[in-house]
């Protein structure tokens, strides 16, 4: 018997069964439609979870300091959860560093950039949850756009930083939304904000990325999209239970695709599962369209006169590293710097080199 047939899951009956099925399997870091060879069995993920070496195994993710807490209000009465670290050590000029992050995820992406600029003390810090995402509350009607995320970007630095430099950090969909504001408010750059950091994202190449799923995505387009969309709305809970009953697939589907190390701390692959398991399969399909769509090479023009750090693991699956390649294309002024054996979650799984790399940014500023 082959290893594809040991563990081929069983076909969903139901309509809604066979939704669950494509989207259970797709949401894994950023999701990946590449299941059908995952082991399933609880035996195996207990093994890769049992390594007495792991670093990380102790690690309380998530618990991060914070001066304020609060709930800022959209528009469209969504609203977002935001946190703010103050200086222990202010120095005068220092920038507002600003946390973005991707899909499927939350804040806590930046654990340990956050735990930095803690120890450091000489910076302010900003962190919040996209919409739909971590703490943050769920858009009530309609489709997630990224424009409106760029928007969203504005109204947390009118509300956190209204003056002052601003240092903007974001990773995959978190760099999408920065480009997003760059497109709509151009003139923040050079003038407010003094530096962008851009992690494991991209401007554009959709066909290239596996940011949601490229069975979906890249090879049946937007008739899909739709009907994905439209029956999460009525079979939602259904996928989000189907998703839950599979997660040790969405374990395996996680360290597969969102880490490049041979070996990665599962504790570290059980945090950005966590993190992706907390977001709803309806905020999945419903942020499809306009990641799919997304292309704002044009946006990248903004930051030619500012300082740029951009970022990627030389083993990301989900934006590969010719998506970072064309960003400098398009910006050869930017400090470019590829980490070997990472995946997608750069800045977690090597967060030693990101720190580095983004304290020689902020101090070059």
């Amino acid at each position: 018997m082959s290893a594809v047939s040991r563990f081929r899951v069983p076909r969903p009956r139901t309509a809604a069964g066979k939704v669950a099925g494509v989207v259970g399997a797709a949401v894994g870091v950023a999701a990946a439609g590449l299941a059908a060879g995952v082991a399933t069995e609880r035996a195996l993920v207990r093994r890769l979870k049992a390594d007495p070496a792991d670093p990380y195994a102790g690690e309380d993710f998530g618990a991060q300091r914070y001066d304020e807490a609060y709930r800022l209000e959209l528009p469209d009465g969504t609203d977002i959860h935001v946190e703010v670290v103050e200086p222990t050590r202010p120095v005068p000029g220092h920038p507002t560093v600003v946390l973005v992050h991707g899909f499927c995820l939350d804040m806590g992406t930046f654990h340990f950039q956050r735990q930095l600029l803690a120890e450091r003390g000489d910076y302010r810090v900003v962190a919040y949850d996209q919409p739909g995402h971590g703490r943050s509350g769920r858009l009530e009607s309609g489709e997630y756009d990224l424009a409106a995320l760029g928007h969203t970007l504005r109204r947390v630095i009118d509300r956190t930083a209204p003056e002052g430099p601003l240092v903007l950090v974001g990773h995959s969909m978190g760099g999408m939304t920065i480009m997003a504001f760059a497109e709509a408010y151009p003139e923040f750059f050079g003038d407010r904000v003094v530096g962008t950091v851009l992690m494991a994202t991209s401007g554009g190449l959709l066909a290239e990325t596996k940011l949601v799923a490229p069975a979906l995505l890249g090879r049946v387009g937007s008739p899909v999209l739709f009907m994905m969309s439209t029956t999460t709305r009525y079979g939602g809970l259904v996928i989000d239970r189907a998703r839950k009953s599979t997660s040790n697939v969405a374990w395996l589907l996680t360290r597969r695709y969102g880490f490049g190390t041979p070996k990665p701390s599962p504790a570290l692959v059980s945090y950005v599962e966590r993190m992706n398991s907390r977001t709803s399969a309806d905020t999945v399909t419903r942020y499809l369209r306009t990641l799919a769509t997304h292309s704002r090479f044009p946006a990248l023009a903004a930051l030619s006169g500012t300082p740029v750090l951009v970022v990627v693991g030389d083993k990301d699956m989900i934006t590969p590293v010719v998506h970072s390649d064309e960003i400098v294309r398009r910006l050869p002024h930017a400090e470019y710097l590829k980490i070997r054996d990472s995946g997608h979650v750069v800045m977690l799984e090597h967060a030693d080199e990101v720190n580095a790399a983004l304290e020689r940014f902020l101090e070059a500023l």
